[in-house]
């Protein structure tokens, strides 16, 4: 019975260690850490950082500053992942609630870039072209963000001072933009008056790839499926009999006129002592001047042989009337 007293208490521990094990989000070297603690530490921390804040001067910048130094960077691609519908090549696709721009490659793929986004109350949505694409764009900051933020300077050479970064993308008309940043943790964030910042690795390969008068859509969220690994129909593709291609269209040839050889004249086929061939009649054959000239002497042979009868005859005819 004792041993039962002790193993109860025992028991009940275990499975409370056990339960905070499964619950905890991540261990550390105090214990389990739970993202509740964790959520509250970070709304302590920027409440003590928005305190100490109203304590400082405010920071007052020239108002023209050189940018600093364009160190040149290395592009960087990032991960391709698989559409389910297709997209034009070339277009670019931003979806602010996941916070990626796609660059929309052929056969339904595209580039996924990790952004940053307008913060509260600039964000936008709507449809524009890229009309210019700069490297290391000098940057004049609009009135309304002077007026927010005062101290700002009015204008900053591009370099990496200059918070849009290597590459800049700019929308239309617009005073948005597509660039880069020197702030690398701001990307993935809400924390923008309107444009979309990347790495400057990756806003220096989509500059690379991108064209002027591309499209530029940005939206809420990408009606589109989006998927990292291939579709099984690309993997197995080969399973599937391919469709029987269609048989090709004779193409019919143009008849090819034949030439027309010229009609023998008249003259030549009428013979000497021959009558003319009436009209309708079947032409004579064409002769050679050898053989012409060979029935011509024939011809004389004859002629000379019935001359010879004739004269015979006529001789006999003569004996035959004196004997009488």
């Amino acid at each position: 019975m004792w041993r039962l007293g002790v193993l109860v208490p025992v028991l009940a521990a275990g499975l409370m260690i056990v339960s905070e094990a499964v619950l905890a989000d991540n261990w550390s070297d105090r214990g389990p850490v739970f993202e509740s603690d964790r959520r509250q530490r970070e709304e302590q921390e920027a409440a003590e950082r928005a305190a100490n804040r109203k304590t400082y001067e405010p920071v007052v910048y020239p108002k023209y500053m050189e940018g600093g130094e364009r160190p040149d960077i290395k592009p960087a691609a990032p991960p391709i992942v698989y559409l389910d519908r297709a997209e034009e090549p070339g277009s670019i696709i931003i979806d602010t609630q996941a916070r990626t721009l796609y660059f929309a490659l052929p056969g339904k793929k595209a580039y996924a870039y990790p952004i940053s986004v307008g913060r509260e109350g600039f964000t936008w949505t709507g449809t524009e072209r890229i009309s210019r694409i700069a490297a290391w764009p000098s940057g004049t900051r609009p009135p309304e963000m002077r007026e927010r933020v005062p101290g700002l300077p009015v204008t900053v050479s591009g370099g990496m001072l200059n918070p849009q970064g290597a590459r800049a993308l700019y929308l239309g008309s617009t005073v948005y933009r597509i660039h880069g940043t020197n702030n690398d943790r701001s990307v993935g964030r809400a924390n923008s008056s309107g444009c979309f910042r990347l790495t400057n690795e990756h806003v220096v390969h989509l500059a690379s790839i991108a064209k002027v008068g591309a499209k530029v859509q940005v939206m809420q969220s990408y009606a589109g499926g989006v998927s990292p690994n291939a579709p099984l129909s690309s993997i197995f593709g080969f399973l599937s009999p391919e469709p029987a291609a269609k048989p090709a269209k004779p193409v019919k040839k143009k008849p090819v006129a034949q030439k027309k050889k010229p009609a023998a004249p008249a003259a030549a086929a009428v013979q000497v002592g021959q009558p003319a061939a009436a009209p309708g009649a079947a032409a004579p054959s064409a002769q050679t001047p050898a053989s012409a000239a060979a029935e011509a002497v024939a011809a004389a042979q004859e002629a000379r042989t019935a001359a010879a009868e004739a004269a015979a005859a006529a001789r006999a005819a003569a004996k035959t009337v004196a004997a009488e």
